[in-house]
């Protein structure tokens, strides 16, 4: 049998080790490389491994890298199905092949002896040569491989051949919801290996919350020796406990011990962290606490290098994850590059590190023919468990071993589970697919509704094995696009019962790659097998700008609470181990969003878990609706974040607005050339519709119900989409029919019906204008007519104003966008913004930027000219250059080209987001059902300076 098609765990490897450093001679490999990419391993050149083959016409490609991303063929995205014929474990013969070579020296003084190349990466398979001989056939892409070559090692002219497959039985195990690319994407490292060198080790640290204890034991070799300057641990046997007062490690207070593990021939640096993880009265925690996992999953993704990810970008991303409150990680759906687990550790992270396992693709053919539970692939799953285990045992970080992802279910999983279980027995064991939990120790699901959330809480459950189980989201509140919406429900739901403890948002990134203009996804590169823009679905942007989710998601997870109580205010600790004695509170008393007064907020440190209450601080008088606004602050800089970074924070409501004065007389209605004239607003007289204010001309506003449709809105995951129905509806094109126009006396009436073609259901609109001064009441008053087959995307007026007019400042929620479900983030206060900023830039555009519970807002041009909104009390409203129709169309953010006007849409309500692209649907408390609405705005034209 081929090697491409081998079923095994490919050859000649040495078995699996930790990763570590040590001050033995290293020499990186990375850089550049000779490549050639033929369309097939039959095209590819004969002959690549022998010294004197001539390489010097083949073009150049850094190590690592994945060569789809620079030139040399093109990425494809699938989330489930394999492009390839599902004939396992054959692959088809047009297989692209990457031939890369490197001729290098071996630095001045570099010992005989041992020597070990480690490969981090190679996708999907790698056939190795080194000065002529054959190493062997690397299989499991994202985990490390390691040859023998110190006897083949010279000091000058070493050349070593690496032949790359894309596709190799393993492919059949690499499904994993990204992109197809290939290329030796991690480092390459030579390592020379000492006689009587620390070949591999094993720290167990535990903890004993009871006594304070920890206890230290290195598995090594028997003459290594422990030394812990910190701890005076001196020249200590590394074989034998040791048990000694420590601090313990955990993602809050990440409390690592520098040390040595020597020989007389290599010292190894390490980094010890104590702490004991078990399973305990049906939940997961660690040093005795229970933890709640406030989780994202997490692709290696660079928009430009794909999964090649530099140890910068990885730190950007341990970063930004810590100062938005999340606190785990699952590794989906393979170990990450091991300095990531470094950072994890570093900078207090729980992680789920998953085996580089998927076969999801098998999930449409029945599962027939699935590896899972076939026999030919048992040891190739036993391998890439084993280099998981073995590579990452020393990372305090890891608390689950989880072993693949969407593979169903089968015996070779099960044995999996059976050999963790002897090798670890420290850490549970994850894994979604194991739904009767025959071999896991925790019940995990993706996508459960809050329903299911609720009866697994209950323990409404038939399963007696899964009633006893610690349960976890694993994917959850899947942020494709605009959302997602419900996570403050599913917060709610893991405080309740103490069984449900948290889960991962699915996900971290957009995977987009960078082209002209855009991100691109599936299909983009003429994909005949793709998933589209599914792979667009994180929390941050493809070049992680935050996305409104994930300041959403920070706030729903924050840890620290704070809220009104009838004492005062409530301050609650939502953090798994430490009091808020790091935390200093503000306040800030804010009177129409104009900042009036502000204080520190003494809080005696609240520990883990409780709540306080203290005392309002005293405050002066406002005049207008005024906001107190609790802010918790990191007091001193952390790793992570400077002093002064939020972390949690309140509004409490201090005084309503004032009561309106008296209105002014009202204004008549009068005609005049061939217009009808009321205040500062001029209308047409056989529409009724608005045509200028102040002089400035304006189109509507008409009753409008459409948005364009959010990923969500399309999602089929729940059932039949909300925007299937919507359309079916009719409501994207929906016509006005003109009733009656009434301009006699002081009001302009105006009664439409406002309906789809060839429906018999619509919406009576009437609408009543009034002048007061320079003011325009509208008084709106809708009515449906007939039976609607479902909801509504919104409900409210849209308009369209000069495109000078490109300047907003608003008080109400912001500073962000925010939708019914998807509104915890959004703050009241004053707030001001170019209409460009407003817009949320999705990869794949669809409706967004909507500012909620607006008291007034200000559209205006450089000069000052423009126009103010006011609501009777609150409005939504969305300002952008393009209509919603342009945005519908929109494949890609530069496909909107901005107009000459600006068009708003002046909302009474919304109807929510969900997570159908890949989860629940909007909650029934969110739908917009039509129902009689009425609502009121005030219209004003805001003169120029």
């Amino acid at each position: 049998m081929s090697y491409l098609e081998d079923p095994g765990p490919g050859r000649g490897s040495l078995p699996p080790r930790a990763a570590f450093t040590s001050d033995a001679p290293s020499l990186s490999l990375n850089g550049t490389w000779r490549f050639r990419l033929s369309p097939s391993l039959a095209a590819a050149p004969s002959g690549i491994e022998a010294e004197g083959f001539d390489d010097s016409a083949w073009d150049e490609l850094p190590v690592p890298s994945l060569w789809q991303l620079h030139g040399h063929g093109r990425p494809a995205y699938t989330n489930v199905p394999y492009p390839f014929p599902v004939d396992p474990p054959h692959v088809p013969s047009d297989n692209p092949t990457g031939d890369h070579r490197l001729r290098f020296d071996l630095p001045a003084g570099w010992p005989a002896g041992s020597a070990v190349l480690r490969f981090d990466g190679i996708d999907s398979c790698g056939r190795i040569w080194l000065n002529g001989t054959e190493l062997g056939v690397t299989q499991g892409s994202r985990l490390p491989s390691e040859f023998e070559v110190g006897p083949l090692l010279r000091p000058a002219g070493n050349v070593l051949v690496v032949r790359v497959h894309q596709w190799s039985a393993g492919s059949y195990l690499e499904d994993q919801d990204m992109w197809w690319a290939s290329g030796i994407f991690r480092a390459v490292t030579l390592l020379a290996r000492p006689d009587g060198g620390i070949g591999d080790y094993w720290i167990r640290a535990d903890y004993d919350h009871t006594t304070g204890l920890g206890t230290v034991r290195v598995e090594t070799r028997p003459d290594v020796v422990l030394d812990i300057p910190e701890l005076g641990v001196t020249a200590h046997p590394a074989g034998e406990a040791l048990e000694l007062p420590v601090e313990p490690w955990s993602a809050e207070t990440p409390r690592l011990y520098e040390g040595t593990l020597s020989t007389a021939a290599e010292r190894v640096p390490v980094r010890i962290g104590f702490r004991t993880v078990t399973i305990e009265d049906g939940q997961l925690k660690v040093n005795g606490r229970p933890l709640m996992l406030r989780g994202v999953n997490r692709h290696e993704h660079d928009p430009r290098t794909g999964r090649v990810v530099s140890p910068e970008t990885a730190l950007a991303d341990v970063l930004l994850v810590k100062r938005h409150n999340v606190n785990a990680v699952r590794t989906s759906h393979y170990p990450p590059d091991p300095a990531f687990l470094e950072l994890c550790d570093t900078y207090g992270l729980w992680v789920i590190d998953e085996c580089d396992l998927e076969t999801h693709g098998f999930e449409p053919l029945g599962w027939a023919g699935n590896p899972s539970d076939e026999l030919i692939w048992a040891e190739a799953y036993l391998d890439r468990m084993r280099r998981t285990v073995e590579r990452d045992k020393n990372r305090p970080s890891v608390i689950l071993w989880s072993l693949g992802n969407e593979s169903h279910t089968g015996e070779n999983l099960a044995r999996m589970a059976e050999w963790v279980r002897h090798r670890d027995p420290t850490r549970p064991i994850h894994y979604e697919g194991d739904h009767d939990c025959a071999y896991v120790d925790v019940h995990s699901r993706m996508y459960a509704t809050h329903e299911e959330v609720e009866r697994i809480g209950r323990k409404d459950d038939d399963n007696a094995r899964r009633r006893e189980l610690p349960f976890l989201q694993c994917e959850y509140g899947h942020a494709m696009g605009n959302g997602p919406g419900g996570l403050l429900e599913y917060r709610e739901l893991f405080e309740r019962y103490p069984n449900c403890q948290g889960g991962f948002v699915w996900e971290w990134i957009d995977h987009g790659l960078a082209a002209d203009g855009h991100f691109a996804y599936g299909g983009d590169f003429g994909e005949p097998i793709h998933d589209g823009n599914f792979v667009i679905d994180g929390l941050v942007f493809p070049d992680r700008t935050p996305s409104p989710g994930l300041a959403e998601f920070a706030k729903v997870i924050e840890p620290v609470r704070i809220e009104a109580d009838a004492s005062g205010i409530r301050v609650s600790n939502h953090y798994d181990f430490v009091d808020t004695g790091h935390l200093t509170f503000t306040w800030v008393l804010e009177d129409e969003g104009i900042a009036v007064a502000e204080g520190v907020l003494e809080v005696p440190p609240v520990l883990s878990g409780q709540s306080t209450v203290v005392s309002r601080p005293s405050l002066p008088a406002t005049s207008g609706e005024s906001w107190l606004t609790v802010s918790a602050a990191l007091t001193s800089s952390t790793a992570w974040a400077p002093a002064g970074h939020v972390v949690g924070w309140g509004q409490l409501a201090v005084s309503e607005a004032p009561v309106a004065a008296p209105l002014p007389p009202r204004g008549p209605v009068f005609r005049t050339g061939g217009r009808l004239v009321l205040g500062a607003g001029e209308f047409d007289p056989a529409t009724g519709t608005l045509s200028a204010l102040g002089g400035h001309v304006v189109t509507g506003p008409r009753l409008d119900v459409w948005r364009a449709t959010t990923d969500n809105d399309r999602g089929t995951f729940a059932g039949r989409p909300d925007a299937d129905q919507w359309r079916e509806a009719g409501l994207h094109r929906m016509q006005h029919r003109v009733i009656a126009v009434d301009a006699d006396g002081e009001e302009l009436v105006v009664r439409t019906r406002v309906a789809p073609p060839a429906q018999p259901f619509g919406l009576f609109a009437d609408y009543t204008w009034t002048a007061f001064d320079d003011r325009l009441r509208l008084r709106v008053e809708v009515t449906p007519d007939g039976e609607f087959p479902g909801t509504l995307p919104r409900l409210g007026l849209a308009m369209a104003i000069p495109g000078a007019w490109g300047s907003a400042e608003w008080f109400g929620g912001g500073p962000g966008e925010a939708y019914p479900d998807s509104r915890q983030a959004a703050r009241i206060g004053r707030f001001s913004s170019s209409v460009e900023g407003l817009q949320t830039p999705y990869v794949f555009p669809q409706e967004n930027g909507n500012r909620t519970a607006v008291r007034w807002a200000a559209l205006t041009a450089p000069d000052g000219a423009g126009l103010r909104i006011d609501g009777d009390p609150v409005f939504d409203f969305t300002a952008r250059r393009w209509t919603a129709a342009a945005l519908e169309e929109a494949r890609h953010t530069d496909d909107l080209v901005p107009g000459e006007l600006v068009h708003l849409t002046l909302d009474v309500a919304q109807h929510g987001l969900g997570t159908a692209s890949c989860g629940p649907g909007v909650l029934p408390r969110y739908r917009l059902v039509p129902q009689k609405t009425e609502f009121t705005l005030w219209f004003r034209p805001v003169p120029g300076r």
